[in-house]
């Protein structure tokens, strides 16, 4: 496996595995509902200080927490009264903290007047995002629309605090559903005429989720600011994309959909499916080792429920007897090799291709010594693999009760 991907991995367990120690942190409950192990993925405010968010006006906490009937991790949003569950996703980040914490970013908009500057920065200058990236997020972020406007629903929530980024461009929106919720009205006379107005709020959003994005800034999308921002845009950045924009952010009474958007996207569309396709290419790869690596494990996990055992039914020397001797001088011949010298032999290659011949039951003859070497077995290892398949269905049929 490509190191990188092996710290990935390893970093998103890690933080799914995080636990705090409840007598440091007393105020996060040690269940809720069915979930327990909870484990804060924000900052907790202050004791006694209201803190709402700016999004839905609500006090809110988020945390990693298992449920206990099926084991998995889920993100708990909490807006305090109500406990929303999402899917929970190890390492993600918000668009926010990985693109807009740079206070530096806005001063192009903020510490200057336009007319201080001989004309706006070059994108090497100004810190701007690739526009392949930008690309990347906008095909991602409109497909997600389209498939909740399909279903007849609306988004309400795409702003860079809401959309996460997990790995290196891999987006997911957040929070979705939360609004509907506290805003829920079943007075209302018109329900799809309201969902329309949500849908295009949606698509705006997202006008301005991509502005901020090729302006590297948030400043950008403050009315004041839009000409400075376009003008940046139109400089630095395709005509595509800046129509783009266009379309989703000016002439706000007129009908849109994201749909609408695809012949801005042209080509670029199968850019990000051809990437997405080398990383799936690369991940079968690697996951085609990892199905090996199972396969091995389950050998030697069933091999030590039978090694050393020291009383199977009432018969104490059960495993240094029969068939379970040979799977004895098997795990020596695995593990204990010495050289001539008397120090340990250490090979991973001679441990893998031993249990690959185990678990194929080839007819290669294998010499097993006893540990006063007093003894020598000549066995092949499709006989071993005839006494290892046997003693643990034994085993198996014993803990089932049928015996």
């Amino acid at each position: 496996m490509a190191d990188e991907l092996r710290q990935e991995l390893i970093n998103r367990h890690l933080i799914t595995m995080a636990q705090i120690d409840q007598a440091d942190i007393p105020a996060v409950p040690a269940e809720v509902d069915s979930y327990h192990s909870l484990f804060p993925l924000e900052p907790l405010p202050p004791p006694n200080r209201i803190q709402k968010t700016s999004n839905f006006g609500y006090i809110t906490s988020c945390y990693k927490a298992v449920n206990s009937k099926d084991d998995l991790p889920y993100c708990l949003r909490r807006i305090h009264a109500l406990v929303f569950a999402y899917d929970f996703h190890a390492g993600g980040e918000t668009m926010m903290s990985r693109h807009f914490n740079d206070p530096s970013a806005d001063s192009y908009f903020t510490k200057r007047k336009w007319g201080q500057h001989d004309g706006p920065l070059p994108r090497q200058h100004a810190g701007l995002l690739p526009e392949s990236l930008i690309w990347a997020y906008i095909v991602q972020l409109s497909s997600a629309l389209r498939t909740i406007h399909t279903a007849g629903l609306a988004c309400r929530v795409m702003d860079p605090t809401k959309i996460l980024v997990t790995g290196k461009t891999r987006l997911r929106v957040n929070c979705v559903g939360i609004f509907d919720v506290l805003t829920f009205d079943n007075s209302q006379n018109n329900p799809l005429a309201l969902m329309a107005q949500f849908q295009q709020a949606d698509l705006i959003s997202l006008g301005k989720v991509v502005l901020a994005l090729a302006c590297n800034s948030l400043s950008g999308i403050q009315r004041e600011n839009l000409q400075k921002a376009m003008e940046l845009v139109t400089i630095n950045y395709s005509s595509d994309l800046k129509n783009l924009i266009l379309y989703l952010l000016t002439d706000q009474n007129r009908l849109r959909s994201v749909n609408d958007i695809m012949p801005m996207i042209g080509a670029r569309f199968y850019t990000q499916l051809d990437a997405a396709q080398m990383r799936n290419d690369v991940i079968e790869e690697d996951l085609a080792k990892e199905v090996q690596n199972g396969r091995l494990f389950r050998l030697l996990a069933k091999l030590g429920t039978i090694n050393e055992r020291p009383e199977f039914q009432k018969d104490p020397t059960w495993s240094e007897t029969g068939d379970r001797y040979l799977l004895k001088l098997f795990r020596d011949h695995l593990f204990h090799q010495v050289t001539e010298a008397g120090t340990p032999w250490i090979d991973l290659s001679h441990i893998i291709s031993c249990l690959n011949k185990l678990d194929a039951g080839v007819p290669e003859k294998i010499s097993l010594i006893s540990r006063d070497e007093k003894s020598v077995l000549v066995v092949t290892y499709s006989d071993l693999k005839r006494c290892f398949e046997n003693t643990f269905q034994e085993l198996i049929a014993a803990a089932n009760g049928q015996l």
